[in-house]
């Protein structure tokens, strides 16, 4: 598996339900640094992901149009839009994101996601 289909993969499994539930599983996806920018603008870090995250409602996600970028061998720009039905209300929300990994020792982690909501 190239570094693309692998950041792709766990881009993918950060959105499974199983996933998002799981603390130990979401620590080891993300650096201790971890820096998100929501959609809202709120700063989020590590903590407040192993916090939170496992907490919310189950949410359906689609991932489209999947690149990467290489800024080194070491670190990979991913971008991609993502469609979020809320099984609750079958409200369906678009994003396009990005997200920076840094492989270190030999482990990809998510350093930096940044979701801005858009239109259809």
């Amino acid at each position: 598996m190239d570094v693309s289909e692998l950041i792709k993969a766990l881009e993918f499994e950060l959105l499974q339900p199983e996933v998002r539930k799981s603390s130990d599983r979401l620590d080891e996806l993300l650096a201790d640094n971890f820096l998100e920018i929501g959609a809202s603008g709120r700063n989020y870090n590590k903590q407040d992901i192993l916090n939170e995250l496992p907490e919310q409602y189950e949410i359906k996600f689609t991932l489209k149009n999947f690149n990467t970028i290489e800024i080194s061998p070491d670190t990979i720009l991913a971008t991609y839009q993502v469609e979020k039905e809320i099984p609750c209300s079958n409200e369906k929300i678009f994003s396009s994101r990005s997200s920076i990994w840094k492989n270190k020792d030999g482990n990809w982690q998510m350093i930096f996601h940044q979701g801005t909501n858009m239109d259809k």
